[in-house]
């Protein structure tokens, strides 16, 4: 089919599609509703971040929207426009803007936004200061069902309010852990099962690893590709369930000398040297490069890793082209749920809500945002949106589906819970001090030290926490002062001039 035939194509998919939604939902509306619905409305709708081009957006959630709802027209508003970044010479350090800040001055005033789309983190801040409409009265008054919505995103978003909704999400990503399961049977290990502890997974890749030098076969990896580092992973992946901290909460003094830490360090750490899990020395810039060589569970060369519902589209592609791929055999995997720490066997599900949609206390259209809101977290628009391949999953479980006609184990991806988000004063820290990021930064140096066996983690820990503790002490002094790799604080050019 021609490019002109298949874009006329999509175009009468898309305005059937539309008027047969718009149908269903004009059959539910009684008179007077219907005559209030023909005044003209402009609903605006603010977003974090954004630039000039909002094509995306507007494709995503608004034109169908608008099609179906002639007397409404859409406005998008940006707390913080992108396209500034791109006229920075880099000359001076980047300063984070404040999220919330920014998102407050789009909420107030006299031309407030209407909906507000942010994550959760930002969401929780906004219900704090009781600038978003909670959602239930709403709800119950529109007898609108969210029983339909997987439980790990409704209950996260009521956990955000205290048990209030305050926000719904129509779509989520979240991660699993895919392993190889001709791996397991060669090895004569059980598979991994859901909620395996974190502990089981290290304990079954040492059994399952094998082989040298460029023929090893790791038993874990934190990702699937090549050049990996541990540090990063070990951070974001392995902590997040634990909610170790660096700092205090006033960023006054490290927290980072425990023995919590200690056995963290140790236990990545033995598993990157043991070549359980690959690390930084196993990648080869030598090595010829095919399609698939930076994918290290592809490859063969990892018997589990984590990645995200998106990552299923390319086993696909990749099994379905295997004829034209040198010296590669199809992957029989499958997935189950991210490992857990025990103390909290239903948390780690690494779920993220990246757009909740919620009201704005100072909306002047309270009811057309709600209808906005209603419809694109409704079951027509998840059974629009179930149908394409894309990195999120849709928020109503009975429209999860296993993509490209296989088999597996779906609910993987949002059986546990997700972790709570960072405290709101944390984040609100971050952006007022921007030196604090350097202070978790540095703390690679004391890792591979460790890695190099130059220092024990007990040892490396401590010494990152004094250099942490002088580098709070700056930031204290100068709220304002941004550091460079080593730690130490960043000089203005203007400062050395003269």
């Amino acid at each position: 089919m021609n490019n002109s035939k298949s874009g006329k194509l999509r175009k009468t998919l898309t305005v059937t599609l539309a008027a047969t939604m718009a149908l269903g939902l004009l059959s539910g509306c009684n008179g007077s509703k219907a005559a209030s619905e023909k005044e003209e409305k402009v609903l605006r709708i603010g977003m974090m971040y954004g630039s000039s081009d909002d094509s995306w957006f507007r494709q995503q959630y608004t034109d169908i929207f608008e099609y179906t709802n002639p007397n409404i027209k859409i406005e998008l508003v940006t707390a913080i426009d992108n396209n500034q970044y791109r006229y920075s010479d880099g000359s001076e350090p980047y300063e984070q803007p404040d999220q919330l800040e920014s998102m407050k001055k789009i909420m107030t005033g006299s031309n407030p936004v209407d909906v507000v789309v942010t994550d959760t983190g930002t969401l929780k801040q906004l219900i704090e200061e009781n600038l978003v409409k909670p959602l239930d009265p709403m709800i119950q008054e529109d007898k609108f069902d969210t029983s339909d919505f997987v439980p790990a995103v409704i209950d996260g978003l009521k956990d955000l309010g205290g048990g209030t909704l305050y926000g719904l999400a129509p779509s989520f990503s979240s991660s699993a852990l895919y392993y190889n399961k001709q791996l397991f049977t060669d090895a004569g290990v059980e598979p991994p099962t859901d909620k395996s502890t974190w502990d089981d997974i290290f304990n079954k890749a040492r059994l399952v690893a094998k082989g040298e030098g460029k023929d090893r076969v790791f038993g874990f990896s934190f990702n699937r590709y090549r050049g990996q580092d541990p540090f990063w992973d070990m951070q974001y992946t392995y902590m997040s369930g634990l909610q170790l901290k660096t700092f205090d909460d006033k960023a006054e003094t490290m927290t980072v000398n425990s023995p919590q830490w200690i056995k963290v360090w140790e236990t990545i750490s033995k598993l990157a040297k043991d070549k359980i899990m690959p690390d930084n020395s196993s990648y080869d810039p030598n090595e010829p490069w095919t399609p698939l060589s930076d994918d290290l569970f592809l490859s063969g060369k990892v018997a589990m890793t984590i990645d995200g519902s998106h990552y299923i589209n390319e086993l696909a592609d990749a099994n379905n082209n295997a004829a034209k791929i040198k010296n590669f055999k199809p992957v029989d995997w499958d997935v189950v749920t991210m490992p857990v720490h025990p103390e909290k066997p239903d948390v780690g599900g690494n779920i993220n809500l990246s757009n909740t949609f919620s009201i704005n206390n100072n909306a002047p259209n309270a009811e057309a945002a709600w209808q906005f809101i209603k419809f694109v977290n409704g079951e027509e628009f998840a059974k629009l949106k179930s149908r394409s391949n894309t990195y999120e999953m849709v928020s109503r479980k009975s429209y999860i589906q296993p993509k490209q006609g296989l088999s597996y184990n779906i609910q993987a991806f949002y059986s546990l819970k997700p972790f709570p988000p960072t405290n709101a004063k944390t984040d609100k820290l971050m952006m007022e001090k921007p030196g604090l990021y350097s202070v978790t930064t540095v703390g690679r140096i004391y890792f591979q030290q460790v890695m190099e066996n130059k220092k024990t983690p007990e040892e490396a820990l401590k010494e990152w926490a004094e250099k942490g503790n002088k580098m709070l002490q700056e930031i204290k002094l100068n709220p304002k002062t941004q550091f460079q790799e080593d730690g130490t604080p960043f000089v203005p050019e203007e400062a050395t001039k003269g």
